[in-house]
């Protein structure tokens, strides 16, 4: 039998890794009695972590959100820094994406609603795969997801244009990295035209402007956007076939290997891929290669060249 601190420890990684647990499974994946798993289940309620168990003969345990953090020594901002630091790994391109992201996974889990709402309002997009550049401030990265997430008119100083400079006004649409840098699409009011900034140059402003109804993005697609923008174009995607489908893969495994695509997390194991092509073959072809399930969600053309493709390859593979 393992000591009572690997046990424990042990009994709190698979109550981390799935919703229920039989009390009869733990004991057998512990090679312990039902009895011990209830008195370690009592040790880790004792340490803080919240735990719930449902009885009779199919009784079993969950490990839920409490009032409070366990005992992992951190203060509520200290938690939320965790959390901003593991979704930026997820875009870094370092190879530890996937294991931040299921990181990520674990500590909300047991984080209060009132930590969980704030991190949930930080969403992040990867239109390239980054490169080494300046880092903004993971506090400044907070704000400006807030900003986007409540639809409230930013004030913020810009770096380059000196400290006497009066603060931007801008409409915050779309948080995203390029090339290892972090960007916020905004629509500028002063100037009336939609920007780019760059989120390491940004200073955020206290009070923050009243609410707006957002604006629509110039060919409603913040990739094509961004991508038009770096290019130096209008905005176009410069792409003749573009299409759009949902992999059941986490968005940090997926934009590690997309290039001139746009990739948005939904969920741990799921995300949106947007991606262009010089033909619709040779899109469908490209998005096979990611080993899973994928969802065309759109356009009908895409649907019809994985049709052609799965023809195609059921013939090679029945000569």
């Amino acid at each position: 039998m393992p000591k009572t601190s690997a046990r424990l420890l042990a009994l709190l990684s698979l109550l981390q890794a799935r919703r229920d647990w039989p009390g009869a499974l733990l004991a057998e994946r512990l090679r312990v009695s039902p009895r011990t798993v209830r008195r370690d289940v009592d040790r880790l309620r004792e340490l803080g972590y919240p735990i719930a168990a449902s009885k009779g003969p199919d009784g079993g345990y969950r490990l839920q959100a409490g009032t409070e953090l366990p005992p992992l020594l951190f203060d509520d901002e200290q938690a939320v820094a965790l959390a901003v630091a593991l979704q930026l790994a997820t875009t870094t391109g370092a190879g530890i994406e996937e294991a931040a992201a299921r990181a990520l996974t674990t500590v909300r889990q047991v984080m209060p609603a009132r930590l969980r709402h704030r991190i949930d309002t930080l969403h992040v997009t990867a239109v390239e795969p980054p490169e080494a550049g300046p880092q903004a401030d993971s506090g400044v990265l907070m704000t400006l997801g807030a900003a986007v997430h409540a639809r409230e008119v930013l004030r913020f100083g810009y770096a380059p244009e000196g400290e006497d400079a009066p603060p931007r006004r801008a409409e915050p649409h779309h948080l995203l990295t390029w090339g290892g840098r972090w960007y916020l699409v905004a629509w500028d009011l002063d100037r009336e035209d939609w920007r780019t900034f760059r989120a390491d140059r940004i200073t955020p402003r206290t009070p923050a402007g009243p609410r707006f109804t957002p604006r629509e993005l110039p060919g409603g697609d913040v990739a094509a956007f961004v991508t038009g923008r770096f290019r130096g174009s209008d905005g176009s995607p410069g792409w003749p076939c573009r299409g759009e489908v949902v992999l059941d893969l986490p968005a940090a495994a997926v934009s590690a290997y997309t290039h001139d695509g746009v990739v948005e997390p939904l969920g741990p194991g799921r995300c949106r891929l947007v991606l262009g092509s010089w033909s619709w073959t040779g899109l469908a072809a490209a998005i096979g290669r990611f080993d899973a399930a994928i969802e065309v969600v759109g356009p009908a053309e895409l649907k019809a060249a994985f049709a052609r493709l799965a023809r195609r390859y059921a013939d090679a593979a029945n000569p």
